[in-house]
């Protein structure tokens, strides 16, 4: 391995060390649907973000945030010296893949069949940290 390849793996495992993340498979509710929900908390911070997704109606809220609950709890795992109230911790990424399809067949009239497609995703959260020092050195 050359001396850049090393610098730049050295550069992306310190950067993983902040963020954390969780992922959520098989859903059982359209990739559409999903993506209403994880486009309102797209960069925003943990708390907020929480805040929001209880007051969402939508049932995939209830979805996302128990998956945002288990990316904090993975992210004070990783962290440990680390205080959740000295740093700032937003939501990096929020990303939804489509699953797997299940494909079912409804009567329809004069003998037909129509197909029905019972769609599912995946929804990953990345959240990462800023400490309250690093943002007093960038002003």
């Amino acid at each position: 391995m050359g001396a850049r390849k090393r610098l730049s793996a050295n550069k992306i495992k310190e950067d993983n060390k902040k963020s954390a993340f969780a992922s959520l498979n098989s859903v059982p509710t359209s990739p559409r649907k999903m993506r209403l929900v994880t486009d309102l908390i797209r960069g925003m911070e943990v708390n907020k973000a929480l805040d929001i997704l209880k007051f969402t109606e939508k049932e995939a809220a209830k979805r996302v945030e128990k998956l945002l609950l288990s990316a904090i709890s993975n992210w004070q795992a990783k962290n440990e010296g680390m205080r959740i109230e000295d740093t700032k911790i937003f939501v990096k990424e929020v990303f939804v893949e489509q699953g797997k399809t299940l494909k079912r067949l409804r009567p329809a009239p004069q003998g037909r069949a129509h197909r029905i497609r019972k769609r599912s995703n995946h929804v990953t959260i990345i959240l990462d940290s800023v400490n309250n020092n690093e943002l007093e050195t960038t002003k």
